[in-house]
């Protein structure tokens, strides 16, 4: 019967582990990250090890399968290997083992991270002989740090010098770097005292209490079986990863393709500094470029099994999930990376036009990916008025729908097949496009700063030409400038709270708009007649303060009679009509009409459920 599991469970000993380490047979795998610890954790590991406690199972994978390789590294102070290609790979268990080797094999000094000024310093570390000993003593107590020069100061002043073996048998110290040596040690130790009866007992003591704790110590050792595809790999790393950093499947490529010969992180940071000259393209990682790839890739695959009479049912798939991208081969990367890398160009482009200009103002970066991908695929012909037409509907619908909030590689990939399609052929509408929707409500629910209806609705109002209150100025240039545009009241805070209207309402996007910091100020807690009058006394015309009012989808007239409820009705409207536009829909204005009564009433009491009140925000 053939065995179905996919690791084996054995324990080793640390010693065995360790020298595996030193002559390279195990070593890491290149998508490891350097991941430093502090004095603190590296005595709480030593102090377990001495007392037989458990540290934890490590996790490694078998290296024999060729399907299966990763650009293996050596684990910091190994020097001279003897073996280039290990047998094993540690996953998991990367800083343990590493500092075990580091502080007991080595015969260097350790690298750690100091905690106030988080620089790397070097550290040897030493065992007091009593302290370990006497059991009333916390053993962390026990195990010393000395800088690299072996000189401590104390804090009384005191300098505890162990730059020579006769200074450590004086200050009573073992150091932990002879445990594995410590015959050799024992010796000298014991000429020195001239075999002293009592010294003799007492290191006796140390090595049948303390040292034999590790030279015994065994540790359980969970090996994957090099039949584990890669994708599964870094499924299980992400699963039990404990060092802090996760991997991401760039990590994983870049190891895969070093194996031949093919940097992938120096590809990256070249279209990585290209990206930098953009704005909205600051925030792209590397993980979002080779999705892109991996889209453009996949339609391609698509489209020859198409064009050679497959079966639509049967075609490839288009998606980049973690297992699409980690089949990417090297290729495939190096045909289509330069036309993803103009494709990011092209939708900064494009976003531009949307007056998206900062990666900040990006509700979904996975939608920037997509339109990267089918912006690769279409080429020069993005640039005409209609393909421009069609792509601003595909991109508000994806964005006022809430599309790519969950199980978006599906999305994306979809996106991919169906927008050129329907861009050069006039095929039938995206079904992000068709399954599009936005619910009024959401204006009443949302009031994140960042979520993607108020960044929607920003950019629709930016878009309109939205003028800020003070300066005058349209929020595009004012923004061109680098100066700060937030979210702000219309209706202030403290005179809505005075007028008893409810924190949801005034709260909502409804009652924000996008506006300077110079005009929050002045608008300050006065009530909309105060403020607006107060620009009109300062030389703003009434025809040009309507103007600038509108140009925020704001009513004048109820903004000038302080009507709450009015303006709230009036600007709902409004900005249902702004989003219907962007997604070339006819959305259900009409049932909002009585938004000052019973339809919001009927939206407030539901947010009162806390289930619904917990998936709005």
């Amino acid at each position: 019967m053939h065995s179905i599991s996919t690791f084996d469970i054995t324990k080793y000993p640390l010693l065995d582990i360790l020298k595996d380490i030193k002559i390279g047979r195990i070593q890491l795998p290149d998508f490891q990250r350097d991941w430093v610890w502090d004095d603190a954790r590296v005595r709480r590991l030593l102090a377990s090890i001495s007392l037989a406690y458990p540290i934890g199972a490590v996790m490694m994978l078998q290296q024999s399968n060729q399907q299966v390789q990763f650009k293996p590294r050596l684990i910091d102070n190994v020097k001279e290997p003897k073996y280039d290609k290990p047998n094993l790979l540690i996953l998991d268990g990367q800083q343990r083992l590493t500092t075990s080797f580091m502080v007991l094999l080595s015969e260097q000094p350790v690298v750690i991270k100091d905690q106030k000024s988080q620089k790397l310093i070097k550290k040897w570390y030493y065992l007091d002989i009593a302290k370990s000993l006497d059991h009333n003593i916390d053993r962390r107590s026990a195990i010393i740090a000395f800088p690299e020069s072996k000189q401590l100061r104390t804090f009384g002043g005191e300098i505890i010098d162990c730059s020579t073996p006769e200074n450590e048998y004086e200050a009573g110290l073992f150091p932990l770097s002879k445990i594995f040596f410590f015959s050799e040690w024992r010796s000298k130790y014991s000429k020195y005292w001239q075999y002293d009866a009592q010294k003799l007992e007492l290191i006796d003591t140390l090595e049948l209490e303390v040292l034999k704790k590790f030279e015994h110590y065994q540790i359980p050792v969970i090996q994957l079986r090099d039949s584990l595809p890669k994708e599964a790999v870094c499924q299980v790393f992400e699963d039990t990863n404990t060092s802090g950093c996760d991997l991401n499947y760039f990590d994983l490529m870049s190891s895969s393709y070093c194996a031949n010969d093919f940097s992938l992180r120096d590809d990256w940071k070249l279209r990585e500094a290209r990206f930098q000259q953009f704005k909205v393209l600051r925030l792209v990682r590397n993980t979002d470029f080779v999705q892109a790839v991996t889209l453009v890739a996949g339609y391609v695959r698509r489209m020859e099994a198409m064009n050679k009479g497959g079966n639509l049912d049967k075609l490839p798939g288009v998606s980049c999930g973690r297992g699409d991208v980690l089949k990417l081969s090297i290729p495939e990367y190096s045909t289509w990376a330069d036309k993803v890398t103009t494709g990011f160009e092209e939708a900064a482009r494009f976003l531009h036009g949307q007056k998206i200009f900062d990666a900040m103002d990006l509700a979904y970066p996975i939608q920037l990916v997509a339109l990267a991908a089918i912006l690769a695929v279409i080429g020069e012909r993005s640039r005409s008025v209609k393909s421009r037409s069609m792509l601003e509907r595909w991109f508000w619908c994806g964005l006022f729908s809430e599309m790519y909030t969950g199980w978006h590689e599906t999305r994306t990939g979809r996106d991919v097949v169906e927008m050129p399609l329907w861009l050069q052929k006039g095929g039938s509408l995206p079904s992000t496009i068709r399954e599009a929707n936005f619910f009024p409500e959401r204006l009443l629910t949302v009031r994140k700063r960042y979520g993607a209806v108020y960044q929607g609705l920003s950019a629709l109002l930016r878009l309109s030409g939205a003028i800020d209150f003070i300066t005058g100025e349209e929020i595009n240039d004012v923004l061109y400038f680098e100066e700060q545009i937030d979210s702000h009241h219309i209706f202030p805070v403290a005179w809505c709270r005075k007028q008893g209207i409810d924190p949801k309402k005034y709260n909502c996007l409804v009652n924000r708009t996008p506006l300077s910091a110079k005009t929050n100020k002045k608008i300050g807690s006065k009530p909309p007649s105060a403020y607006l009058q107060e620009l009109e006394i300062s030389g703003v015309s009434p025809q040009r303060l309507d103007e600038i009012l509108r140009s925020h989808a704001i009513d004048p007239e109820t903004l000038r009679r302080d009507d709450f409820e009015g303006f709230f009705q009036a600007r709902t409207k409004a900005l249902l009509e702004l989003i219907s536009k962007g997604m070339g829909k006819c959305l259900y204005i009409e049932a909002l009409e009585d938004l000052g009564g019973k339809h919001q009433n009927r939206f407030i009491n539901r947010l009162n459920s806390e289930s619904l009140f917990k998936n709005y925000l």
